[in-house]
Order: structure tokens, then C-alpha cells, then sequence
């Protein structure tokens, strides 16, 4: 079966914030900016707005080299997973990874492996058939990727059928708890917006 595109996801995502009451605004600002912007509008959406994020963190405990499998327990604790905003299982295999349902944004699948010194997290964009121009996208990708904060596009080979774009984020296995939430729901936002950024270039319905 075809995977969804994150098309799906953003239609999916765009549809439960509304029904949460919530707007969608437009702003301009410096790209250099993009990350500071994406911690203030996580905190919009779930108070009103008091209390202010200052800056991202940064720390790392080299004391604690995570495993996917000491980091699905630590996740399996967060207020993501316990609020209910996204879910996880232990996909086993020889490099195991967690499949993360991301509730909040659709449903959004994103996989996060530990490998050596880093950890991985990443998902599906669309398949190379779902873009209309592949040369004008690959050159718009390379543009533009860098205003989607923490995250880069890549092109992957599948076994059977067509290439599919992957978005992803890369960090320390030693980071703190928290930089991996805020990795993974970064992601998730990255790849909602990604959809609405290039639809342009895609067969597939995007919504405004």
C-alpha cells in the first residue's frame, strides 16, 4: 500500500486545530529567526501566552549515551505521551527504531533510531511521483531547506517503487530529554509546513 503523503497529515493536522478554536496567521520574519518562532507559536497554542520562551536548549549529560530502547522508556513519561499528544512503539529489527504517532498533528508518523553517536528522526514527505517537476523541486529543496528549523530533505530509495523525500532532524545521543521532544515535535511541525511550502511542485491536494 502507498504511504500517505504529508499532505494527508496536514489536512489532517490544519483540520483538529480548528476544531480547538485556534487561527492560522501569517507572519514575516528573518530567517535566522525560524526556530525562535516555532517555540513561540508550540506556546501560543497551549496557554495564553504568559509565559514566554527566551531561548532553545542546548545542554547535553554526557553522563547518559540514550539507546532507542532507554529512550522509548524516557519518552513513554513525557507530557507528550502522557497528555495523549502522540503515542510510540519499539519497532524491533537490527538497528530497532520508535515508530511516534504524532496525535496533534494528524496522525503524522515519524521513526526515531539511535545510531552510535546520534539519534535520527525523520518521515515520509511524498514519493517522487507526487511531484510535478522533480528537477524545479530538488532545486527549490536545496534553496529553501534551510528555513525549516533542525531539518533537512533527503530523497531515498525504496526497495519496490518509486524514491520517496524523507525530512529529518539529527542530534546527540547525549542530549537531554527535553531537545528530543523538541526535536521530534519539530519535525512534525516542519513537515506540516513543508506541505503547504511546496505545493507548487505536487500532484497531491494541499490545503492552503
Amino acid at each position: 500500500m502507498k504511504a500517505k503523503s504529508s499532505a494527508h497529515y496536514q489536512r489532517e493536522f490544519r483540520r483538529r486545530l480548528r476544531e480547538q478554536g485556534l487561527v492560522k496567521k501569517e507572519v514575516w520574519i528573518r530567517p535566522e529567526h525560524a526556530k525562535q518562532l516555532a517555540l513561540i507559536e508550540k506556546q501560543l497554542r497551549e496557554d495564553s501566552g504568559s509565559q514566554w520562551i527566551k531561548g532553545v536548549i542546548t545542554m547535553t549529560n554526557e553522563a547518559n549515551i540514550w539507546t532507542t530502547g532507554s529512550l522509548q522508556a524516557a519518552l513513554q513519561e513525557t507530557d507528550l505521551v502522557t497528555g495523549g499528544a502522540a503515542s510510540l512503539e519499539l519497532i524491533d529489527g537490527i538497528e530497532p527504531s520508535l515508530h511516534i504517532v504524532m496525535h496533534e498533528y494528524g496522525d503524522l508518523p515519524v521513526f526515531l533510531t539511535v545510531s552510535g553517536e546520534q539519534i535520527i528522526v525523520e518521515s515520509v514527505l511524498w514519493s517522487v511521483d507526487d511531484v510535478t517537476d522533480v528537477p524545479g523541486f530538488n532545486d527549490a529543496v536545496l534553496r529553501t531547506h534551510k528555513y525549516f528549523p533542525l531539518s533537512t530533505v533527503s530523497l531515498d530509495a525504496t526497495p519496490s517503487g518509486p524514491d520517496y523525500y524523507h525530512m529529518f532532524g539529527a542530534l546527540s545521543s547525549t542530549s537531554i530529554l527535553p531537545n528530543v521532544v523538541f526535536e521530534i515535535e519539530t519535525l512534525a511541525t516542519n513537515v506540516i509546513h513543508a506541505a503547504e511550502a511546496y505545493s507548487e511542485f505536487l500532484n497531491i491536494a494541499v490545503e492552503a
